[in-house]
C-alpha cells in the first residue's frame, strides 16, 4: 500500500490503495488508521461534502473498503506557503551561534506544520526568531532532523545553507551522536542490548511504524540500549540510536515486549504489567495523568560542528512531567507489597 500528497498548494490530497487482503471496512475508520490527526468526524464531514472517493466514485462514510479500491480524500487547508509563518512563541535555546542554534522542545510542541497542525510549531517560532533559515530538502526552512510532537528534547537547526548542508550529511551517514530516555513497560532482562529490525510502516495502520526482522519490508534501523533503573513493573532505558527511523525507539522497544509507558499509539496508555489490585491501578492512572504522553525524551545530541570542525555535544535535563513519573514508579518500586 502507498500513499501521495497529490497537490498541497491548495488541498491536503491523499491516495491509498487497500492490499489484496484488506478486510471490509468502513471508509471513515480506513482513512482514520491511514491519516494522523484526522478525525473520525473530518472524515465524515468530508464524505458528506463528497471529498472522499473509491475508485473515482464519490461514497458515503458508510462504505466498506475491500481488496484493491482506490480511496482518495482531499481536506482543504491554507496554502503551504501561508503556514509559514513566524509566531511568537518561546524558544528554549541551550546553544547558538552564528551557523545553527540548539534548541529544546517541549513535548506536545509538533515540529513543522502539516494536516491538523496549521500553526503552533517549532518551525513557526523559529521564523519568528530567525531571518532567512536555509531550506531542506523538503523545503522547510531551518529543519535537520525533527522528533515526535510528544517526545521532548534536543534539536539542531541549521542558520546557513553551509551548516545545512553539513550537518544533513551527518545526520545521513549516522554520524551524529543521539541518545534517548525512555520509561518502558516491563523488566528488561540485560542490562544491555541492541535490537535489530527493519522498521517500515504497518500494512494495516499506516499511523503505525513496525519492526520486519527479516528485513524483507522497511529500512534498516538499529537501537542500543541500557537499563539505567528498574522498578519492577517499568524500566528506565537509555537508547542510543544508530539510525533515525520514524518512530525508531518506540517501534523496536515494542517489538522486544517493552512498549514505551504512556504511547497511546502503541498501547503503552494500558496497563501492560503489574498487579490487578485497585491501587495499582489507581497509581498507574495517576502516573499516566502526570505523564500524558510517551515516556520519551531526547537527551544528548552530538555534531561535528560544520565551521570549527570541532565535535560539540549536548545535554537537557528530564523534564518535569517525566521527573515527577520516575519519583512516583520509584517510591512504588520501594514499598510495594504484591
Amino acid at each position: 500500500m502507498e500513499t501521495q500528497d497529490i497537490d498541497e498548494s491548495l488541498y491536503e490530497h491523499y491516495f491509498f490503495t487497500a492490499d489484496s487482503g484488506q478486510q471490509a471496512l468502513r471508509v471513515d475508520k480506513f482513512l482514520m488508521n491511514r491519516i494522523e490527526n484526522a478525525t473520525r468526524n473530518k472524515i465524515q464531514q468530508a464524505a458528506k461534502a463528497g471529498s472522499v472517493r473509491v475508485n473515482d466514485v464519490v461514497v458515503k462514510s458508510n462504505y466498506k473498503v475491500k481488496g484493491g479500491d482506490e480511496v482518495k480524500v482531499l481536506f482543504t487547508h491554507p496554502p503551504y506557503e501561508n503556514l509559514l509563518i513566524g509566531e511568537d512563541i518561546p524558544l528554549d535555546i541551550v546553544y547558538e551561534d552564528d551557523a545553527l542554534v540548539v534548541v529544546n522542545k517541549a513535548a506536545g510542541m509538533v515540529v513543522h506544520p502539516g494536516h491538523g497542525n496549521y500553526n503552533g510549531t517549532l518551525l513557526n517560532a523559529l521564523l519568528y526568531h530567525f531571518e532567512s533559515l536555509p531550506l531542506n530538502a523538503n523545503d522547510r526552512p531551518g529543519l535537520v532532523h525533527r522528533i515526535d510532537k510528544d517526545t521532548s528534547g534536543l534539536l539542531v537547526v541549521a542558520k546557513t545553507e553551509k551548516a545545512m548542508t553539513h550537518l544533513a550529511k551527518q545526520f545521513f551517514d549516522k554520524t551524529s551522536q543521539r541518545s534517548y530516555y525512555a520509561l518502558v513497560w516491563g523488566d528488561i532482562k540485560d542490562d544491555t542490548g541492541t535490537i535489530e529490525g527493519h522498521i517500515g510502516r504497518d500494512p494495516k495502520n499506516r499511523l503505525l511504524m513496525t519492526v520486519f526482522p527479516d528485513g524483507d519490508q522497511g529500512k534498516e534501523a538499529i537501537t542500543h540500549y541500557e537499563v539505567v533503573e528498574r522498578f519492577g513493573y517499568t524500566t528506565l532505558v537509555r537508547c542510543r540510536l544508530e539510525t533515525g527511523r520514524t518512530h525508531q525507539i518506540r517501534a523496536h522497544m515494542k517489538h522486544i515486549g517493552h512498549t514505551l509507558f504512556g504511547d497511546a499509539r502503541y498501547g503503552g496508555d494500558n496497563i501492560l504489567k503489574g498487579t490487578t489490585f485497585t491501587k495499582y491501578k489507581q497509581f498507574v492512572d495517576n502516573c499516566f495523568k502526570l505523564l500524558p504522553r510517551q515516556a520519551l525524551h531526547a537527551q544528548t545530541l552530538g555534531f561535528i560542528h560544520p565551521i570549527s570542525g570541532k565535535s560539540i555535544s549536548f545535554e537537557a535535563p528530564l523534564p518535569n512531567d517525566m521527573l515527577t513519573a520516575l519519583d512516583k514508579w520509584r517510591h512504588y518500586a520501594k514499598h510495594r507489597l504484591d
